[in-house]
């Protein structure tokens, strides 16, 4: 039985990724580490009589002392949305540096491997379009977004200074925007924020003039990316960007969001937040070389299967 920690499975990716593994792998017990500060217990508890999984309430920051012989850590504890992250930033950054800190002296005490979960946000603003992992970034390292910008990206600096320090098998995967069941109705991210203001028929908000673009990934794709690049060998540490390259403007979401739903909802406009990108687009060469992986569901049929678990969840 091999042994896997999950930090922040509680939450929309980690608790889709628990159910990913758990339907592709049969000799794993699962732990789950969560504080549940952005987490939910209802995305696990359809696991409370599982022998093979186990919760642990625990913040990531804090020293990770179970006396378990793990073989793969995957670290997903931090806040992921603007309203959640910028809600208490210092806990943002401790977060990220923490617990990356945290979850690699477990993982270098257990010889595991582990992957650790950035983000697309650590190319802040960009310059380079789309982006790929060559490229720097172009980040405010003081602006109200940078307790997760830059908190990202100290973790991915540790990660790989711990991996020529001590020559551990780290996995670094850059996410952009994900979306599908198990969010949080008040996650404060942009395809929820749109669906359940659609489905109340409230006004839907759109910050700036709705011209930047974004790139929308189905949580499934995501988890089974992640879980393969588990799989492989030690030497390809990364990054990666992982993300649906398929790119489109907010205002279009909108109007998606509003057909889908039948919704009588009036599009509004309001500032766009300060550092807020302009575009955002992966280039996914590198995955699809590595991987051979490609997204296969696109926005119309990822909403198709997100709007109903919003229903349920609003009722």
């Amino acid at each position: 039985m091999r042994n896997i920690l999950i930090t922040g499975g509680a939450g929309f990716l980690g608790s889709n990724l628990i159910d990913h593994i758990f339907k592709h792998e049969n000799k794993v017990k699962i732990w789950c580490l969560d504080n549940l500060y952005t987490g939910s217990i209802k995305n696990i508890d359809h696991l409370k009589e599982n022998k093979r999984f186990a919760f642990i309430e625990q913040d990531v920051c804090d020293p990770i002392e179970l006396n378990v012989d793990f073989h793969e850590i995957y670290n997903l504890a931090c806040p992921a949305s603007p309203v959640h992250y910028q809600k208490d930033p210092i806990i943002t950054m401790k977060t990220s540096f923490l617990g990356a800190m945290n979850t690699l002296n477990l993982a270098r005490k257990c010889n595991a491997k582990i992957l650790h979960t950035s983000t697309s946000e650590v190319y802040g603003d960009p310059l380079v379009h789309p982006q790929h992992e060559r490229y720097w970034g172009h980040v405010n390292p003081i602006g109200i977004r940078s307790c997760y910008d830059e908190g990202k990206r100290a973790a991915e600096t540790l990660m790989f200074d711990f991996n020529r320090t001590f020559n551990m098998a780290i996995k670094v995967v850059r996410i952009f925007n994900t979306y599908g069941p198990k969010m949080d109705i008040n996650d404060g991210r942009v395809v929820s924020n749109f669906i359940v203001q659609a489905l109340e028929n409230r006004d839907i908000t759109i910050y700036g003039d709705g011209t930047q673009t974004r790139s929308f990934c189905y949580v499934a794709d995501l988890v089974s990316v992640i879980h393969k690049y588990m799989k492989i060998g030690k030497k390809a540490a990364g990054p990666f960007n992982i993300g649906n390259p398929k790119e489109f403007s907010i205002l279009e979401l909108a109007q998606k969001v509003i057909d889908k739903t039948g919704s009588s909802s009036n599009i509004i406009f309001q500032s766009i937040p300060e550092d807020d990108p302009k575009q955002r687009k992966p280039d996914i060469s590198l995955a699809r070389s590595a991987f051979d992986w490609e997204p296969i569901i696109d926005i119309d049929e990822g909403l198709n299967l997100s709007i109903p678990y919003f229903k349920k969840a609003l009722s």
